[in-house]
């Protein structure tokens, strides 16, 4: 039995998919899921972004894209799509990298997931090395309360998750409010736009599921 488990965190430069060659020409952030890989070698693909027409055209103009849908809120587009182009993260999966976010910009993408021991993840680097510039950015052993039930059960990046938790231990729900959202912010570590940012799409995420 494998005693250790490790949490990991890659950024990934040069792979030549869709969400990536979307994000280097739209300067815009992508949040996807892991991808679904067919038994045909297409790929579907669930993903989302703050609102920002010129991305559904870059996506649309893809001749990789297929049957691109589009759901527009006010702040946030979510989009379901069919890719033809596999990209290195089911590489990365065969060599035993278990996904749990994924996020795209200027034409990368940062990855974190596990990985069950180092020989494993020796493996997932020496993989992903051997087709695209890799980085790995963190690495650490996986604690008995990492994987929170909460984010599991409502789709939340870990981010997203640490954003809310955040808010409502401090009070940011408070009627009447108590704090402000820079303070939150300052007590992550991170802006007050990242925040919102943050708190916005893990609403979504809750909002979205209950509504559903």
């Amino acid at each position: 039995m494998i005693a250790e488990c490790l949490v990991a965190e890659f950024r990934i430069d040069g792979d030549d998919c869709p969400l990536a060659r979307a994000t280097d020409a739209v300067p815009v952030a992508v949040d996807a899921n892991a991808p679904q890989l067919r038994a045909d070698g297409n790929v579907l693909l669930h993903f989302s972004a703050p609102a920002d027409d010129r991305l559904p055209e870059a996506l649309d103009d893809d001749d990789a894209i297929r049957y691109l849908h589009v759901t527009r809120g006010d702040d946030t587009y979510t989009f379901r799509c069919l890719s033809k182009h596999s990209c290195v993260v089911h590489e990365l999966v065969d060599a035993g990298f278990l996904v749990e976010s994924m996020r795209y910009d200027d034409g990368g993408a940062t990855m974190r997931g596990a990985v069950v021991g180092y020989d494993v993840l020796r493996g997932v680097m020496e993989t992903a090395g051997g087709t695209v510039g890799i980085q790995l950015q963190r690495v650490y052993p996986l604690r008995a309360d990492e994987e929170s039930p909460i984010g599991r059960a409502w789709d939340l990046t870990p981010a997203q998750e640490a954003a809310l938790r955040a808010a409502v231990e401090m009070g940011y729900f408070d009627l009447p409010r108590s704090i402000t959202a820079r303070d939150v912010a300052d007590e992550l570590g991170i802006s007050k736009s990242a925040f919102l940012e943050r708190l916005r799409r893990a609403q979504q995420s809750v909002f979205g599921a209950l509504l559903e």
